[in-house]
């Protein structure tokens, strides 16, 4: 998981039908509050315009912003399917455990917010993800769009406001929280970055780097040693590829970018 910078201007449909979409929900509420704090009203899917936070121009924004890579695990997501959007706060109803009821009414008033919406792995956003959005302090969240979110702390870290790397570390291909801290706990067991698939896919990277950096050290060892000019050069030339290869594994469109970028530090010490 790699901190996410996307453009500070939203795409043109979230400005437009979004925000009257948005509007539309604001007043649906404060017809009857009563009604949707009790849940005798509920917002049903059919209140939410998946053609526009799911619009083709939001989807490629995120993707650019994301290098097409899921927001949580970092998997190439054109690589294992089409993509989800995915509403951090979720919109309909929310869930504080993943054993707890689901609660109504969600975050419906950023149901088309930018800054809430991300493009995840299918199994990500449905399987682990989905409506689980637990805060350290439950009688702080933000029930109406009349409540201040900036009064919760959300245990998910949310991909562009926090820097991930603060919270979460690498032993080889496996995610942990750094000093144990509930943020980087909670985000690593709810949305499964450690599950099985996920971790035998960084370890089959994680082999490649490996080798790579023996074939470096090697290659830097035995130019040195080559009384030959151009077996040198030939050497030189091939070590300056793997470096160019080490160093395209670390850019932020890199699959698990933070994982390989964690395993070169140890490497270099």
């Amino acid at each position: 998981m790699i901190r996410i910078k996307k453009p500070r201007r939203s795409p043109a449909i979230l400005q437009t039908r979004g925000r009257q979409a948005s509007s539309r929900l604001r007043k649906m509420y404060d017809a009857a509050p009563d009604d949707y704090r009790s849940g005798a009203r509920r917002f049903a899917t059919r209140d939410f315009d998946r053609d526009i936070y799911g619009a083709d121009e939001v989807k490629q924004a995120l993707r650019k912003a994301q290098h097409d890579k899921c927001a949580f695990c970092e998997s190439k997501v054109a690589h294992i399917s089409h993509g989800d959007i995915e509403h951090f706060r979720p919109k309909a109803g929310y869930r504080q455990r993943p054993d707890g009821p689901l609660v109504r009414p969600g975050y419906y008033w950023l149901a088309y917010n930018w800054s809430n919406l991300f493009l995840c792995c299918t199994l990500c956003n449905q399987k682990f993800k989905s409506n689980h959005f637990p805060l350290a302090d439950p009688s702080q969240r933000a029930s109406s769009h009349h409540d201040d979110i900036r009064r919760e702390q959300p245990m998910l870290l949310h991909p562009q406001a926090d820097d991930p790397m603060e919270f979460l570390e690498f032993d080889r291909e496996y995610l942990r929280p750094v000093d144990d801290h509930p943020r980087g706990r909670a985000t690593i067991d709810l949305l499964g970055l450690n599950r099985p698939e996920m971790v035998e896919r960084r370890r089959d990277a994680l082999a490649s780097i490996d080798c790579l950096l023996e074939c470096r050290d090697l290659l830097a060892a035995q130019t040195k040693a080559l009384p030959d000019p151009e077996g040198v050069k030939r050497l030189a030339a091939i070590e300056k590829q793997i470096r160019w290869y080490l160093s395209d594994a670390q850019s932020d469109s890199a699959e698990y970018a933070a994982m390989i970028r964690a395993a070169l530090r140890v490497w270099t010490g």
